[in-house]
């Protein structure tokens, strides 16, 4: 275990690897050293309230050691970065570091040419400060690493409300799917409703459903790209996803992120199915379940099958058009800081974990009400984060995929879910439509 990082107090080497003003500028070329009066461009999907301000501090003690240069936050959208990224990119205006991407869209821009190497940026931060293998999502074909990540995170964990489990008769969370369909007849009374699962055609339902198929013991590709989605684990993450439908609200056809929160943080589900930012949304939306709630992963068919849980490895990264490369390189090792990077992470609470083993270690980044107050459910987010795959990266085994990000973009997997499940389509037929499709992509 490395030694904490105290920001009041640093040696220099956890200076080296917190990046204080002069250690980001040893790291990175001379010419960020010397930019002229610049103007650099922050997008992230990431834009509540809190992480808004955490940003503006790290902006501000940033700009305060680099007068030179100045930074603007501008919130993109988890739906809809896809298509803003695309208008960017097409037309030259791209902003100059990103956040809070999937690790798959990332490789899928850096194979077309889109994205910078980071290398030295990561270097500049400090690389044997990451967890073990934290950054073997990001290295490309080429051998270099196509950002980081900005936080780890476990977007498939089981909420579940413990007082409603009680009353319930069920003395222990489900661990199979016979469990979690019991479980949720049970506690569907009384205007509850079971699960707040998606059903629309976006990208929750296709990364949603991506674990459901692991979780059947079955993949979309095979460890070397082969289209694979056609298998028994697919059908049998269908029909469960299917016999779900009915412990989930009237509105889940048009689920998304946003609904699926609020479905279990209002009370309306007895269980939920998202990162930690629950426990924040509980703490500051409806504190009378906050002594009620607890996580565990994602049950699967059976218990010879391992848990999957979704890791989407929120990333930085710097767009390859970027004029201003030197500046925004300087800014993102920048990002990394203890006192501004803790903050980013206290601002979400167990929704973005930390990257950096100093970081996780420091007492300044635990302490804090929601972390205190959660302990066992934080440390197994982040240890199932840490182990954590998406389809980017199905397994240890598997390839990188740099085309995980167009097929989530094309919700070709939604679209077979939404088949299947509310049209009753033919599953042969929609499973097979569904593989051309991603083959096409593939392809392309």
């Amino acid at each position: 275990m490395k030694r904490p990082a105290n920001v009041n107090n640093m040696t220099r080497r956890t200076a080296l690897k917190g990046l204080t003003a002069t250690t980001a500028m040893i790291g990175l070329p001379m010419s960020a050293r010397a930019q002229a009066s610049t103007t650099i461009r922050w997008w992230s999907p990431q834009g509540a309230p809190a992480q808004v301000a955490a940003y503006e501090f790290q902006i501000a003690k940033f700009q305060a050691l680099h007068p030179e240069i100045k930074v603007v936050f501008e919130t993109t959208s988890d739906e809809g970065y896809a298509a803003q990224l695309a208008a960017a990119f097409s037309s030259g205006e791209v902003p100059d570091v990103v956040t809070h991407l999937p690790s798959f869209s990332v490789q899928s821009y850096y194979a077309n040419g889109l994205v910078e190497p980071f290398d030295d940026v990561i270097n500049a931060i400090g690389a044997d400060d990451f967890y073990q293998g934290a950054n073997d999502v990001f290295r490309t074909s080429d051998g270099n690493y196509c950002g980081t990540g900005i936080g780890n995170s476990a977007a498939n964990m089981m909420w579940l409300r413990t007082d409603l489990m009680e009353q319930a008769g069920i003395d222990k969370a489900p661990v199979t799917w016979d469990e979690m369909r019991a479980a949720m007849t049970a506690m569907q009374t009384g205007g509850v409703y079971g699960a707040p699962l998606p059903y629309g055609s976006n990208s929750m339902t296709s990364l949603i459903f991506i674990g459901f198929i692991h979780q059947a013991g079955g993949q979309v590709f095979t460890p070397d790209l082969q289209v694979a989605i056609d298998n028994e684990g697919t059908r049998n993450a269908l029909e469960f996803y299917r016999e779900m439908r009915e412990f989930c609200p009237p509105g889940a056809t048009n689920y998304s992120w946003g609904e699926s929160l609020t479905g279990f943080v209002s009370g309306a589900t007895a269980t939920g199915i998202y990162t930690g930012r629950v426990l924040a949304n509980v703490r500051d939306q409806n504190p009378s379940i906050a002594d009620h709630i607890t996580c565990v992963t994602y049950p699967r068919i059976s218990e010879d099958v391992a848990p999957w849980t979704f890791n989407d490895f929120p990333s930085v990264f710097i767009p390859a058009q970027s004029q201003n490369k030197d500046a925004a390189k300087m800014f993102a090792a920048f990002l990394f800081d203890p006192e501004g990077y803790i903050q980013q992470l206290h601002a979400a609470p167990g929704h973005v974990l930390p990257v950096l083993e100093s970081i996780n270690s420091n007492p300044l980044y635990q302490d804090n009400d929601i972390i205190q107050k959660y302990p066992e459910e934080v440390d197994l987010m982040a240890g199932a984060a840490a182990g954590g795959f998406n389809l980017g990266y199905e397994s240890a085994n598997h390839a990188s995929n740099d085309k995980a990000g167009e097929i989530i973009g094309s919700n070709v997997i939604a679209d077979l879910v939404q088949k299947v499940v509310l049209n009753g389509d033919n599953v042969d037929d929609a499973i097979s439509d569904a593989s051309t499709a991603i083959e096409q992509i593939m392809q392309g």
